[in-house]
């Protein structure tokens, strides 16, 4: 063939592999979709953080941010370290956009250099061994201590109190993620919910281990405590096949700011971890969640039967969490 129609072959052939690239994206994201509206039925779990219209006027919109369950309980967890702490929002968004930027709030065990974990955390420059780094908690933790640190930090751009922290190569980077780190914090704290979609758990959860991990995030001061035993065994589940242990966490102070705010981030992080710790459902102030029924969003109670307030017997009364895992 001589040399002046190959150009002309190749152009031909171009068109014809970009369409066969663009039939193969079509039909991933078709699977995805299709496995996505088949929840009920076993498909892709997700989770959603939603905060509500402002107001609930007619006609707004909901602000949503998707994300897969490891995910959303990171993000959960960075959270209730913060409130534990005392931190306000604007460090809780702070802290989030960074995770979101540094390791798109998955935990990872490698990075550049030594850098590790959440926060990409590195061992040689003093956050901690790597043990440490990988555990959410001391990460989360040690992230806002030394925010803490950084004077009038609540009224930075979120750019610049991320970086005084985090002494990044890319500071501009976390600007991009303030919208949806907001969010998030509204979500987990303030007028949103969290809601994690896909069938209820199979396997039995530990409620040991639910209340050592709850223990972790509350700490001894906080405004929430756990009762010294076991919540006990709540009887069986709606559909009668599967019996639920029962953990709850009761506020210290009443009904006041620091313990609804503790209240809401702790339920939402409850949701955000039901795959992986077993739980069930989940009651918490006005409203409750259950693990593959009903779209899995939270349901505000009602009706009559034996629970408080003449509701669902799983409600919980003001002041407390109330977390069913399955037995």
């Amino acid at each position: 063939m001589p040399q002046t129609d190959q150009p002309r072959s190749r152009r031909r052939r171009r068109p014809l592999r970009w369409a066969a690239g663009f039939l193969v994206l079509v039909a991933v994201a078709g699977y995805f979709f299709v496995q996505r509206e088949s929840n009920g039925g076993g498909g892709t779990p997700y989770c959603t953080a939603t905060v509500n219209a402002m107001g609930g006027a007619k006609g707004g919109t909901d602000q949503n941010y998707e994300m897969s369950p490891e995910q959303a309980a990171n993000a959960a967890t960075i959270a209730a370290v913060g409130v534990s702490k005392g931190m306000p929002d604007r460090a809780v968004t702070i802290a989030l956009a960074t995770a979101m930027q540094e390791s798109m709030l998955h935990n990872l065990d490698h990075g550049d250099r030594d850098s590790l974990g959440l926060f990409q955390q590195r061992p040689s420059q003093g956050w901690g061994t790597p043990a440490q780094i990988m555990d959410p908690v001391y990460s989360a933790g040690i992230f806002y201590d030394r925010l803490d640190e950084v004077k009038g930090y609540s009224r930075m751009p979120l750019t610049v109190a991320a970086q005084k922290v985090q002494l990044s190569a890319f500071p501009q980077a976390y600007a991009k993620h303030e919208p949806d780190a907001t969010v998030l914090t509204t979500a987990f704290t303030g007028g949103g919910h969290l809601t994690c979609t896909g069938p209820a758990p199979v396997q039995a959860g530990d409620p040991a281990k639910v209340r050592s991990e709850l223990s972790r995030l509350v700490g001894k001061d906080g405004p929430h405590t756990l009762p010294a035993a076991p919540g006990g065994t709540a009887g069986a589940a709606a559909d009668g096949t599967a019996r639920e242990s029962e953990v709850t966490l009761v506020a210290k102070g009443g009904d006041g700011e620091t313990a609804r705010r503790s209240g809401q981030v702790l339920a939402q992080w409850a949701v955000a971890n039901s795959r992986e710790l077993g739980i069930a459902r989940v009651s918490y102030s006005l409203s409750s969640w259950t693990a593959g029924a009903d779209g899995d969003r939270w349901r505000s109670k009602g009706g009559t039967g034996g629970g408080y307030g003449g509701g669902d017997p799983h409600d919980a009364p003001p002041g407390q969490i109330r977390i069913f895992v399955r037995g």
